[in-house]
């Protein structure tokens, strides 16, 4: 177990919309498991096991504290690829009832001469070790090489639509086009089924799929807690890192505009950072913190943190907690920074706890408690 108890003071240059604090940590840090392969996603199951996606490929199980020897069978062919691989993974909002989980991941498509790639998700039931009942509802219509830009977060609202996150595979001009799947965030029925009012079920040469563009790689999605809005964060190049709040049809502009710049030659990318019926966003950073992981902390664990936006970064290897006030964030404060390594995930626990995932050769799963609080076992 780690305790956090020095105060950073850092200077990054750093752009906001916000005042930043980089303070000492009001909690310890507990080890649950370690061992982990750049685990990517995390879900709880409700007799307390938890699962938790290795990028490489494997489902894993952890289960009074340890990390199962065996990973889950059952897994659809998933390609390894760069970024891509097993991603996220959540639970049907009715699991007790259902059973049914749901996991992304990079699918391939593999040809004689070359192969290429593309988000997808399916679900299944969990059957010991075991994946049964397995379905692929989304496959990303347009696949393509390289390992870049999957997305790939999942979330499920409170009507129990189904949203996905899927990148614009490093190819920006994908994410304009509504009859691509790129650049895009995705909303089904739990059994994939299209809904009727998602916005471009009428749209000529568009896929009804898609319930806004113009994304990058979003790579972090929350429901806000008293809303029911979705939320999400997104790379940007170099620099531009945003977070927006997510509506039916609407356009967040990439490449179009950006608050980044290209790599190398600091260039500007698009037409600059507006323009009109683009979407602005609510919160960004430049230069970047390569945000990867979100949740609203909703638990009783930490008063003081309730309703905070918490965003995992890689970068600088940190945890941004973010007040809000109207859907407006009014305070950054960066925690943990350049303890634990590239944080990955990041989950409210059904304890209360805050729990994260760090993404490494040897990862692992922690959880925030605070100081005060003795050690669980």
């Amino acid at each position: 177990m780690f305790t956090c108890a020095r105060t950073f003071v850092i200077s990054l240059g750093i752009v906001f919309c916000a005042s930043l604090t980089v303070s000492a940590s009001p909690f310890k840090i507990e080890i649950i498991a370690s061992g982990l392969e750049h685990p990517w996603g995390m879900a709880f199951l409700p007799d307390g096991r938890i699962l938790v996606t290795e990028r490489p490929g494997r489902l894993r199980i952890i289960e009074g504290g340890k990390l199962l020897p065996k990973p889950v069978e059952g897994l659809p062919a998933i390609e390894p690829i760069g970024q891509g691989g097993l991603l996220d993974i959540a639970l049907h909002p009715d699991y007790q009832n259902n059973g049914w989980l749901y996991f992304s991941y990079a699918e391939p498509n593999k040809g004689l001469l070359f192969s290429k790639y593309g988000t997808a998700v399916a679900r299944a039931r969990l059957d010991g070790n075991r994946l049964k009942d397995l379905q692929v509802i989304f496959s990303m219509n347009k696949k393509s090489s390289g390992g870049r830009h999957f997305g790939s977060r999942i979330v499920f609202d409170r009507k129990n639509y189904l949203y996905i996150t899927v990148g614009e595979r490093g190819e920006r001009k994908r994410a304009q086009d509504l009859n691509d799947h790129a650049g895009s965030v995705i909303r089904l029925h739990d059994d994939g089924r299209i809904p009727e009012d998602n916005p471009f079920t009428k749209t000529k040469n568009a896929r009804p799929e898609i319930y806004s563009y113009g994304h990058r790689n979003p790579q972090g999605i929350a429901l806000h807690p008293e809303t029911g809005e979705v939320w999400l964060h997104e790379h940007g190049p170099q620099g531009g890192d945003e977070i927006n709040r997510i509506g039916p049809g609407r356009n967040y502009g990439w490449p179009v505009i950006s608050y980044g710049v290209n790599y190398s030659s600091g260039t500007k990318i698009g037409e600059g950072t507006h323009k009109s019926g683009l979407e602005q966003p609510i919160h960004y950073w430049t230069p970047s913190i390569a945000p990867s992981g979100m949740a609203f902390y909703t638990g009783d664990a930490f008063k003081e943190w309730q309703g905070s936006l918490f965003v995992g970064a890689l970068k600088f290897q940190l945890l941004v907690r973010l007040e809000l006030n109207n859907n407006k964030i009014i305070k950054e404060e960066r925690l943990l920074v350049g303890q634990l390594g590239r944080i990955r995930d990041v989950r409210n626990g059904p304890d209360g706890f805050l729990y994260l995932l760090i993404d490494d050769d040897e990862g692992a799963i922690v959880r925030l408690l605070p100081s005060t609080l003795a050690r669980l076992d």
